[in-house]
């Protein structure tokens, strides 16, 4: 093997990178623009004042659903070595079910529905995520979290289109958001033809891999962290709108979905910026740490927030910082789980911590905020942004 072709030196294809980055978009877009805006005005539909009671359930049953599968499809996926077939037939699977959701016209036919629609959204998303670190080295995985920051912006954005008056009614709205999804996800299953990285696959005990073992307490430093921080994004991504129109009756999903695109576009430059830092300066926990941090500050300025304007202010600090968090500790986990012959299972283990604080946040949302209004609850949250601050800016250095 020449020094050219050395496991050290070889870097992934750009052409490979976007469109991996358009098929985690793809993902994204599945998702949000169905569970922050569709599925709350289907909730309304169904269940008039209890809207809030049922978004709480469907959190809970769909979160219990998606990390078993998440877990499941990952493990399928590494005994097959093949992660494309399962992403095929996820995003099948998927999008049929997204499209059904809107014969659902009771709470227990919609909880049902969104139960099979998980189980199909993660077998596409379990095996896509474990892809990355099949085919993506080291020294190409800071410029991966910025492009990964691309998926939220993008499922925001669609959310925006989605909602736009008079381009689709509410039952169409599921479908357009179906096409998109397919158009997204397929061209990197289809045509991303990705530069071989055996080296990046071949079991440890070879000794073949590139990435180096972390203790067992910086992982689950990184794990506890994330699954704070993902608490605040849960509680907000499903009763964002609703927290909202409590402010001002006359604000729109569609303006909530303005919102969204508008914060989580601006996080894709911060992102790559922070990413590129990272890498250059051997830092890959302190832009984690600084954005823990700044969306700890942000929950507070929300919690104050007595009109629109200054409500809008507080999300915007803190969905900023924390989509760069998020986007970055993405590719820093493909670090910290270099086992090649596992990679997608431990990576459903890892994605508990996005899953699980939809367990959780239902229930405190339930008992905070009868009690103490949204403020008392985003105060929480900002509590625990700030436990996770704590906990990566505490960790040792480590490249």
């Amino acid at each position: 093997m020449t020094t050219a072709d050395s496991p050290g030196e070889q870097r992934q294809s750009l052409r490979f990178l976007w469109l991996y980055a358009l098929a985690v978009a793809g993902g994204a877009v599945s998702y949000v623009p169905f569970l922050t805006l569709l599925l709350p005005v289907r909730a309304t539909d169904i269940a008039g004042d209890g809207n809030i009671d049922l978004l709480a359930y469907v959190a809970f049953v769909g979160a219990i659903a998606a990390s078993l599968s998440n877990i499941a499809f990952g493990w399928a996926s590494d005994r097959t070595r093949s992660r494309r077939p399962w992403i095929l037939a996820g995003l099948l699977l998927s999008c049929t079910l997204l499209v059904s959701v809107k014969e659902a016209d009771s709470p227990v036919k919609l909880i049902g529905l969104i139960v099979a629609w998980q189980v199909g959204l993660n077998m596409m998303l379990g095996p896509l995520a474990a892809w990355a670190g099949d085919v993506v080295p080291d020294r190409q995985k800071g410029f991966l979290g910025g492009l990964l920051a691309f998926a939220p912006a993008l499922g925001a954005a669609s959310g925006a289109v989605v909602t736009i008056p008079g381009l689709a009614g509410p039952d169409e709205r599921v479908i357009v958001v179906a096409a998109l999804v397919a158009a997204m996800v397929l061209p990197a299953v289809l045509f991303g033809r990705p530069v071989s990285m055996p080296h990046l696959t071949q079991p440890t005990e070879m000794g073949a891999s590139e990435q180096p073992h972390h203790g067992r307490s910086a992982v689950a430093r990184m794990w506890l962290a994330r699954l704070l921080v993902q608490i605040a994004e849960a509680a907000l991504f499903a009763y964002l709108l609703i927290w909202f129109t409590s402010i001002d009756e006359s604000f729109s999903d569609n303006d909530t979905a303005r919102i969204f695109a508008l914060v989580l576009g601006l996080s894709v430059p911060l992102a790559l910026l922070a990413g590129r830092w990272s890498d250059r300066h051997g830092r890959p926990i302190l832009p984690l740490a600084i954005g823990a941090g700044i969306g700890a500050l942000g929950l507070l300025i929300m919690a104050a927030s007595q009109d629109l304007v200054i409500a809008i202010a507080g999300y915007v600090v803190f969905g900023l910082s924390t989509s760069v968090f998020l986007a970055l500790h993405s590719s820093q986990t493909l670090r910290v789980l270099p086992k090649p012959e596992t990679r997608g299972r431990d990576l459903g283990i890892f994605n508990l911590t996005n899953t699980v604080p939809s367990l959780i946040m239902p229930w405190l949302t339930l008992a905070m905020v009868p009690l103490f209004g949204f403020g008392g609850l985003f105060v929480l949250l900002s509590a625990l942004a700030a436990i996770a601050t704590l906990l990566l800016i505490s960790m040792p250095r480590t490249n």
